[in-house]
């Protein structure tokens, strides 16, 4: 699959603002921090398509990408510890509502720093996945930070966590492109 051409579409703080897709609605989550802004970045071929930051919980909003043949949801990140416990409430009512109209939804990127577990909060919202019947897959980023020995077990090690199968964990570098074909082949048999 090759990506031609990506804009912004809008943001989104509730899901009255949200938007009814017109193609297939790939959304990408994660903790504060995973590298969801970078990995659309990459997938783009763009540097600041989706703003990042190296200061975690800036994604506040859900935002929206056209990517041609699919749109991109960018979901705020969760977890941070140094918002208030308000702001945390309304991002968790921002995930909720937004994957309450998971008929909109064709597939979810669970995105984790490879060189870390997954927290609680990332293994309920798999439970949550697993329950509402929503297809995901999760993607270990930031693999330019270890070894190739190293990234082969953490890769393991996530996908037992997560009670998954290795295939289902995508290893993912936005600095040296490392995974991209393979995130976008899994896009294209999505589409």
């Amino acid at each position: 699959m090759e990506i031609k051409e990506t804009r912004f579409l809008k943001s989104a703080a509730e899901a009255g603002g949200f938007l009814k897709p017109e193609r297939p609605m790939i959304a990408v989550c994660g903790r504060s921090n995973a590298g969801k802004s970078s990995l659309i970045n990459m997938l783009a071929n763009r540097k600041n398509l989706a703003k990042t930051s190296a200061a975690p919980g800036r994604t506040r909003l859900v935002n929206y990408f056209d990517f041609g043949q699919f749109w991109l949801a960018d979901l705020p990140g969760y977890g941070y510890a140094a918002v208030s416990h308000d702001e945390k409430a309304r991002w968790g009512r921002t995930l909720d509502a937004f994957f309450a109209k998971k008929e909109d939804i064709r597939h979810v990127f669970l995105l984790i720093d490879i060189r870390r577990d997954p927290s609680g909060d990332d293994l309920q919202l798999v439970d949550f996945f697993n329950y509402h019947i929503i297809p995901f897959s999760v993607i270990a980023t930031k693999s330019d930070k270890l070894s190739r020995m190293r990234t082969k077990e953490r890769r393991r090690a996530i996908a037992q966590q997560f009670g998954l199968g290795e295939d289902n964990v995508t290893i993912v570098s936005s600095l040296t492109g490392e995974g991209k074909e393979e995130v976008l082949s899994r896009i294209a048999a999505l589409l």
